[in-house]
């Protein structure tokens, strides 16, 4: 009796933790950049179950002691464009691709983002950031676009973290904000030529996104740079920066919201069965033990 009621408890926690992910992303949904989040359980490990008649043991089958949410994933899908017509609003329109190590072909990749060879090797798709600077020295990721500019001409993100070049350095404008003018590329264009002035926006490609940690305000940060695959985009990737342009959430209102109500079910369905327990350990006690 006492192993259901741990279930179900566990699986009133999971369903909580369901729930408070659906609610960050439905909360998110018209922020600049911010990608979903998904909460993923597991089953805590099965148990065994043996019968021992005449001294040999028969296996009567496995029973599950459990579930819980491992992790939350973020989705780095990408979000719609929405025009802003700011000089300083940029946005990553990109479709990186990955060659299949076997056959040397583009790999398809599915709608999260992710491939399984035939091998079982896990691929996801890279993915292109803004690269910021906290005030430690700290590089971050960020796809929100969102910047702003000091009287200095220091280009700032949405969360106060200095913009970088493609040389990992500060972004500084020499020219008032209204007269920039970026290329597809990143490159930031002389406003008397019309051609590139030598500094290029900090665009990093992260060939294995899934290493990214959230750190919240819309930024990631990697652990470890070359685990992660991080470096700095170059003119053979698929990808283009869009002035006056701000990348949406990715945030899928619909499935969400599904989520929400099957966690919110799931957690009262767990919750009716502790009552049940509480109400027949109460009997057991009360009646039971007089006997």
């Amino acid at each position: 009796m006492l192993r259901g009621l741990y279930t179900a408890a566990a699986g009133m926690v999971t369903q909580q933790r369901r729930h408070d992910t659906a609610t960050q992303n439905i909360a998110n949904l018209n922020t600049t950049g911010y990608k979903q989040v998904d909460s993923v359980s597991h089953a805590f490990p099965d148990v065994l179950i043996s019968a021992m008649s005449n001294g040999v043991t028969k296996p009567i089958g496995r029973v599950n002691t459990g579930v819980f949410a491992e992790q939350s994933i973020s989705q780095y899908l990408q979000g719609d464009l929405i025009e802003s017509g700011k000089p300083v609003d940029f946005a990553l329109d990109t479709n990186l691709q990955v060659a299949d190590p076997v056959t040397g072909e583009n790999i398809t990749f599915d709608g999260s983002g992710k491939y399984t060879s035939p091998q079982g090797e896990v691929i996801y798709r890279p993915q292109a950031f803004f690269t910021v600077q906290d005030n430690d020295g700290n590089n971050l990721y960020t796809r929100n676009g969102s910047f702003t500019v000091t009287p200095t001409g220091n280009v700032l993100s949405a969360g106060g973290f200095k913009v970088l070049d493609e040389q990992g350095n500060p972004l500084v404008l020499t020219e008032p904000q209204d007269n920039l003018k970026v290329d597809g590329q990143g490159n930031l264009l002389d406003p008397r030529t019309g051609q590139p002035s030598g500094t290029k926006i900090g665009v990093s490609v992260i060939t294995r996104p899934q290493e990214l940690v959230r750190d919240g305000n819309g930024v990631f940060h990697a652990e470890d740079v070359n685990t992660a695959g991080i470096r700095f985009a170059n003119n053979g990737d698929n990808l283009k920066v869009r002035q006056g342009f701000l990348e949406n959430s990715n945030v899928d209102a619909t499935q969400v919201t599904v989520d929400l109500n099957a966690a919110y079910r799931a957690y009262e369905a767990n919750q009716k069965v502790i009552q049940f327990y509480d109400s027949s350990l109460q009997k057991a006690v009360n009646e039971v033990g007089r006997v």
